[in-house]
């Protein structure tokens, strides 16, 4: 028999670690990204971080590219399905951010943490409770599949396992991020939890205005 028992825990010395490998990242990535002036969210120029593409599969089973969504904005962010604490509250942000936006109303692309937990049930508690949006789609994999999207966006996953009289014991931790890309296909700005719809709507309305 075997079970999974998850923590989505974002405080302490863990959490404060995967903050750093994600700074270090960016700072990799591009050395001419420019503070909002908040210190919930970064911005960056037009046209100077593409976003990454990948090839996930959604919560219906189809498989898509970040690419296929060209045209229209997009936020891609990092949610354990089964988190029951933080991702929630993420969640709620997004989706009213999307609904505050009206006509430039985002697609919201969740790139699971968690592929243990990437299940039909797991999906349809989320929507109910959560109260997804029409525009958030899940994206799914394998850990092989997952890891390397967790990479190039500089999101810090952590898994430790144990295993007890039989019953899988993960326990996962991430860096609670969430990445404004344009229609055009590249990054404006980088949020990292806790922000709020006010941040989310302010840098959508200066990146597409620009």
């Amino acid at each position: 028999m075997s079970a999974n028992f998850r923590w989505a825990i974002r405080g302490g010395a863990a959490v404060a670690l995967l903050a750093i490998v994600l700074l270090l990242a960016l700072v990799a990535r591009s050395h001419s990204s420019s503070s909002s002036g908040a210190t919930s969210y970064t911005s960056f120029g037009a046209g100077e971080r593409p976003a990454p593409n990948f090839t996930l599969v959604d919560d219906h089973g189809k498989r898509f590219t970040l690419a296929s969504l060209r045209g229209r904005p997009v936020i891609v962010t990092f949610i354990d399905p089964y988190c029951r604490d933080f991702c929630p509250r993420e969640a709620s942000v997004l989706t009213a951010a999307a609904a505050k936006l009206g006509a430039d109303r985002p697609a919201i692309v969740s790139v699971s943490v968690d592929p243990w937990a990437d299940t039909a049930a797991n999906f349809a508690a989320d929507k109910v409770h959560w109260r997804l949006g029409p525009e958030w789609r899940w994206a799914t994999g394998t850990y092989g599949q997952l890891a390397p999207v967790w990479r190039d966006y500089g999101v810090g996953v952590t898994v430790t396992k144990k295993t007890i009289a039989g019953i899988t014991l993960r326990k996962i931790i991430h860096t609670g991020a969430a990445y404004l890309v344009d229609p055009t296909g590249h990054e404006r700005a980088l949020f990292l939890y806790p922000f709020t719809t006010g941040d989310v709507v302010g840098a959508a309305k200066k990146a597409l205005a620009t």
